[in-house]
């Protein structure tokens, strides 16, 4: 690779970046702003600051030429800035959720915030990257970020179960991953992904696939499909219901951005269909019924995000453009429906270890107490399960339709079946804080439903989760945006 003129695109490649870059140093001056002032209330306020600055930064490059900076190793325009918005909508509505969430449960620590800009720097870089080197940064920086966020309730043994747990497997998913990364490079003697891709149309070797399988396997574990889902439900139930929310979205959807790309670009298609297929349809089913008897909510939306893993998969299973863009736009609706969901679920919480051992019948009644966490949790329960007219269906016609089309209609009955099994579960919450009676033996007592209190910042959150679910499952226009990403055009830039 030739340098010489690395300084002279230094400029242009920093501003095609930027968003990046001021999440990046937003992170350092959170970290040092807290060593002098701890606890500071201005922190958060300034991180959410900084990611509205990437947000409007991102917005103007949404219809960018997409392009390539740093000699090829990250994405801009287009698809990249459509995921860094993605994730930084969700980092911002994570932060203004934990803010008063922290603070009641005590651990409102200056750091998470530095945390949450990190993690959010390598899942930018994840779901931008062109190269497989800088998909393991990106993995790796947004991967310790989180291992530290899920243990962060330091004093219970749930949070510190979740965090070790994520750690191990965590540990050895990046293990195959790496040794992935380094039999396709042996293999095709390149590490971007679009000459990856030349190599393999030309001829293949055992080694190639083996490396290919390893890259599954830890981007599997990432966006928690089964059999690589274990961790999930501990990790989710043990860690801050806010960050949970977090966890569960943002990472996700940057994982699955960069598996987008390296089965687009890197992996001939008809090669690797069926097997995405069996996963996605073992994924859809046993989320689903694993589901089904779960008592503990954070529990339950654990393994439901498990099935709404095998429904993104159906789609990029399609391997079309329309497929590879209802994808991404269900990641986006599944961003806003599980973000709302923890949103609703952290200021109904009152055990004192972040929700873990809180059942759904402990929300008898709270309809009727807090009426708008109610309302709001019907929009995201609905949509989550697929009704319309909220963005949960068009979400999930996006992905089916084009499985029909490339022929997978079986893997489509699949899922709408999964989905019909999960609408129970998903209105069993809306029986419980609608139906049930709040004198129920199980049900808070009186005194703590009076304690609980829905900060206006968290109001406007959630509203804003539950009113955009609804726009978006009566507008599509972001479907065909998500669309023109993958036209020749887009897709025939530099590697």
């Amino acid at each position: 690779m030739d340098l010489s003129t690395a300084y002279d695109a230094l400029g242009a490649d920093l501003q095609a970046t930027l968003s990046l870059w001021l999440i990046v140093l937003g992170g350092l001056i959170v970290i040092v702003w807290d060593a002098f002032r701890e606890r500071d209330a201005l922190i958060p306020v300034f991180a959410g600051l900084i990611l509205v600055g990437a947000i409007v930064w991102d917005l103007f490059q949404l219809t960018a030429e997409p392009a390539t900076a740093f000699y090829g190793l990250i994405r801009t325009g287009g698809f990249a800035a459509f995921v860094n918005l993605l994730l930084e909508v969700s980092a911002l509505c994570t932060i203004v959720l934990s803010v008063p969430y922290l603070k009641r449960i005590g651990k409102d620590y200056a750091e998470v915030y530095g945390l949450v800009l990190f993690a959010v720097s390598g899942m930018m870089l994840l779901g931008a990257a062109n190269n497989l080197v800088t998909i393991f940064v990106g993995l790796e920086t947004m991967s310790i970020c989180l291992y530290i966020m899920a243990g962060l309730v330091r004093e219970d043994e749930g949070g510190i179960e979740s965090a070790l747990k994520y750690f191990l497997l965590g540990a050895f998913s990046t293990g195959f991953f790496l040794y992935g990364i380094a039999l396709l490079f042996g293999s095709t003697g390149s590490m971007y992904l679009a000459e990856i891709g030349h190599a393999a149309s030309t001829s293949t070797s055992a080694m190639y696939w083996s490396g290919v399988g390893l890259l599954l396997v830890g981007f599997l574990f990432k966006v928690s499909a089964v059999p690589f889902h274990m961790w999930t439900p501990d990790v989710y139930q043990g860690a801050p219901t806010t960050l949970t929310g977090f966890m569960s979205t943002a990472s996700k959807a940057a994982a699955f951005a960069s598996l987008i790309l390296v089965l687009f670009y890197a992996v001939p298609y008809e090669k690797w269909t069926l097997a995405v297929a069996v996963i996605a349809t073992i994924t859809m089913v046993l989320g689903n019924l694993v589901a089904l008897s779960q008592r503990n909510v954070k529990r339950m939306l654990a393994y439901s995000s498990i099935a709404h893993a095998g429904y993104v998969l159906v789609g990029i299973v399609a391997g079309s453009a329309e497929g590879y863009a209802g994808a991404l736009y269900y990641l986006l609706v599944y961003t806003l429906m599980n973000i709302g969901a923890f949103g609703v679920l952290a200021l109904m919480e009152w055990d004192n270890e972040s929700g873990r051992t809180q059942s759904l019948d402990s929300l008898a009644g709270m309809g009727y107490t807090r009426p708008f966490i109610g309302v709001a949790m019907g929009v995201f329960m609905f949509s989550l399960s697929g009704f319309p007219p909220f963005g949960g269906f068009l979400g999930k016609y996006a992905v089916f339709a084009p499985a029909i089309k490339a022929g997978y209609t079986w893997l489509v009955v699949v899922g709408v079946i999964a989905s019909m099994v999960s609408a129970y579960y998903y209105l069993r919450v809306l029986y419980v804080l609608w139906m049930k009676d709040s004198t129920d033996p199980a049900a808070m007592s009186n005194d703590k439903r009076v304690a609980l209190t829905v900060p206006a910042s968290s109001t406007a959150v959630i509203g804003f989760c539950a009113v955009l679910l609804l726009v978006f499952g009566v507008y599509p226009e972001f479907l065909q945006m998500a669309v023109d990403f993958f036209s020749p055009s887009a897709v025939s830039i530099a590697p």
